[in-house]
């Protein structure tokens, strides 16, 4: 797979800001079929930065439900926290 299509989006939350600026952690949305070693290769490709490490977390689909009934589904996603070599950072972050 390319790096597009591993890298969905960037997360840009309160905890992701304090993660950046903590612990040189960036969050992204990935391809939930995209393993850690895919997932550190797109990032170093994508920014041209070296990569410590990568931890993921999959949410799994949940059913809504309204007044007692199942009326759909919310999708499930696959998280990616990437952990920067020291003194690395991604431009695209800074003055979030």
């Amino acid at each position: 797979m390319n790096y597009t299509q591993i890298l969905i989006k960037p997360l840009i939350s309160e905890k992701a800001t304090f993660l950046k600026e903590a612990d040189e952690q960036v969050t992204f949305f990935v391809d939930p079929r995209a393993n850690k070693i895919e997932i550190k290769k797109a990032v170093e490709e994508a920014y041209n930065v070296k990569v410590a490490g990568v931890n993921v977390v999959k949410h799994s689909p949940q059913a809504r439900v309204r007044q007692g009934r199942t009326v759909g589904q919310i999708s499930g996603y696959k998280k990616a926290y990437v952990t920067l070599a020291p003194g690395e950072k991604i431009d695209f972050f800074e003055g979030v």
